[in-house]
């Protein structure tokens, strides 16, 4: 069966750190760039954070900048997000998403995807709260 499969989520306190992960089953992700995107009730997408398939470049979201990693284990079919310094305002359903990566950039490949893409995972909840 082809699809994503994301794990990792969770309840933790602010300032706690979780590592997301999304794992390919039926296709390889080497040719994939790979985004995670999240939505929070009432709130618009977001596009959090993109990685490219050969290059490995990043890109993330002013919002998550520094906090937040992305990468690739192409062996384990399977990228991951560190989140760290968690806030509250991280609190949504995080997702990933993979498309062919023709892109000349992970930020155009993230901004692609948020209409368009390959595959897309159903989603694992985070919430950041005390």
């Amino acid at each position: 069966q082809v699809q994503l499969v994301e794990s990792g989520g969770g309840l933790v306190q602010p300032g706690g750190s979780l590592r997301l992960s999304c794992a390919a089953s039926g296709f390889t992700l080497d040719v994939y760039a790979i985004g995670w995107f999240r939505q929070a009730p009432g709130r618009e997408r977001e596009g959090v954070s993109c990685i490219s398939s050969t290059t490995g470049n990043t890109y993330y979201a002013d919002s998550v900048k520094g906090r937040f990693t992305i990468s690739r284990d192409n062996a384990k079919n399977t990228v991951y997000l560190q989140m760290n310094s968690l806030k509250p305002e991280d609190t949504a359903v995080y997702y990933c998403a993979a498309t062919l990566d023709i892109y000349s950039s992970p930020q155009i490949a993230l901004t692609t995807m948020r209409g368009e893409y390959d595959f897309r995972g159903q989603g694992t909840q985070v919430t950041v709260s005390s």
